[in-house]
């Protein structure tokens, strides 16, 4: 701890669970720039725990012992955590419930007495995903602490986007029209999440209580999108409206697959309107003597840039390149095991390749191509697939390319068309990182 900061009463070392996610950056930095020392709750992936991190398992942290060593030197704790749909060992209950539970009574045992929760707005009905986190909310509140609850409605940022906020953006930022879901017409408050993250780091000297969080004046999400295209600077006024039973059937599909930026929970939200009670805005400023900026002023204190509508336009395209790359190494498995062994044979006649088994050798490459195909399908490591694919495609342009140069000049490219495979496998090796 800096001098500075060990004279001033006010700072705090503060332990910020769900570093890591979109909302916890934020956080971690209005924490710091307001002098505070930031430890940051992150969940281990294999890799040394940096001087500043603290491991955060939610999965497997659901008894106060368990949080015992990680409260050292903690004076408070900001929340962070959460998860949009279950998938594998990561469930409601013990992410939202059990493990921010035993967090918060080991905080007592510690002598730990601020306990600041990020929750969600919305109604238990919506989904499960909203109703663990307002039981946490509520058995926090019984608790012998002072404790913060911030409920917030949409939450985006200008500087980035993470689940349903970047399926907007990119839905704003398509080209030549405006792509809606339904009519527009439901009803959001959208709060930046740089605000967000001051309040956040304000809660630490606020009054404790349960906090609605939204822009001053609630807007239809038409608006919202009609803002966003024009921040990022996209013609065409054009409105397609997708039906909203269309919506509903394929945000139900990729929940089955528990796939997809959008869950059931999130779009009944939506209907419903994502809006906080008349007063909300009025409780912050009295709190926090803060309050959330709206949509425009936030959007016009930070010009987008051509990075910006990369992100945007990309969104659409990055699953539309995966399925292209799937589908081709899914037909080079397909030829390499149906082409004749003659035709092989007589491919490399004459060649330094005729003497290496080619036959033998065309069967197993189809093999190692079906298993990449499927690995990349179902998501594995995506970036170690991807890798193993340009050393692949390298491999044979590398190889084919010196022992048959005339496959360089086949009439519909041939082994030419490789040139642009390889730039596209690492495209998509950069975007395989996506929130």
């Amino acid at each position: 701890m800096r001098a500075d900061e060990a004279s001033d009463p006010a700072t705090r070392t503060v332990l910020v669970v769900g570093a890591n996610g979109f909302l916890g950056g934020f956080i971690v930095a209005a924490l710091r720039g307001r002098g505070h020392r930031v430890l940051r709750g992150v969940r281990p992936v294999g890799k040394p725990i940096g001087e500043d991190e603290r491991a955060c398992d939610l999965t497997r942290m659901t008894k106060p012992d368990d949080w015992r060593e990680v409260l050292d030197g903690v004076d408070a704790v900001v929340n962070a955590s959460g998860i949009l749909r279950e998938t594998g060992i990561q469930r409601f209950e013990t992410i939202h419930v059990a493990a921010p539970l035993a967090l918060a009574q080991a905080c007592i045992d510690r002598g730990i007495d601020r306990f600041v929760q990020i929750s969600a707005l919305g109604l238990p009905e919506d989904g499960e995903f909203i109703a663990s986190k307002h039981r946490f909310d509520e058995a926090l509140r019984q608790l012998p602490l002072q404790t913060v609850v911030l409920r917030p409605s949409v939450v985006y940022a200008a500087a980035g986007s993470y689940g349903g906020t970047s399926l907007l953006r990119a839905l704003a930022g398509f080209p030549g029209m405006q792509v809606l879901p339904g009519d527009g017409r439901w009803p959001i408050q959208p709060v930046a999440a740089e605000d967000l993250g001051d309040l956040a780091a304000l809660a630490l000297e606020a009054p404790p209580g349960i906090y609605e969080v939204g822009g001053p004046e609630p807007m239809p999400l038409r608006d919202y999108q009609r803002e966003w295209r024009r921040w990022l600077r996209i013609s065409g006024k054009r409105e397609i409206h997708v039906p909203e039973v269309l919506v509903t059937l394929q945000v139900g599909i990729f929940e089955r697959l528990g796939s997809g930026p959008v869950g059931e929970t999130m779009w009944r939200m939506l209907r419903r309107g994502n809006v906080t009670t008349p007063d909300a805005h009025a409780r912050l400023r009295d709190a926090f003597n803060f309050a959330p900026r709206g949509l425009v002023q936030t959007l016009a204190s930070r010009p987008s840039q051509v990075q910006d509508r990369w992100h945007a336009q990309l969104y659409f395209l990055t699953p539309m390149l995966r399925i292209c790359m799937v589908v081709l190494w899914l037909l080079s498995a397909i030829t390499g095991w149906l082409t004749p062994s003659a035709d092989i044979e007589r491919l490399v006649a004459g060649s330094p390749l005729q003497g290496i088994e080619p036959v033998v050798l065309a069967r197993m490459a189809a093999v190692f191509d079906l298993v990449l195909a499927v690995l990349l399908l179902i998501g594995w490591r995506p970036r170690l697939v991807l890798v193993l694919m340009a050393i692949g495609v390298a491999a044979y342009t590398l190889v084919f390319g010196i022992a048959l140069p005339a496959l360089w000049l086949e009439p519909l490219g041939g082994l030419a068309k490789n040139l642009a495979v390889l730039p596209a496998l690492g495209v998509l090796w950069v975007l395989a990182d996506r929130r």
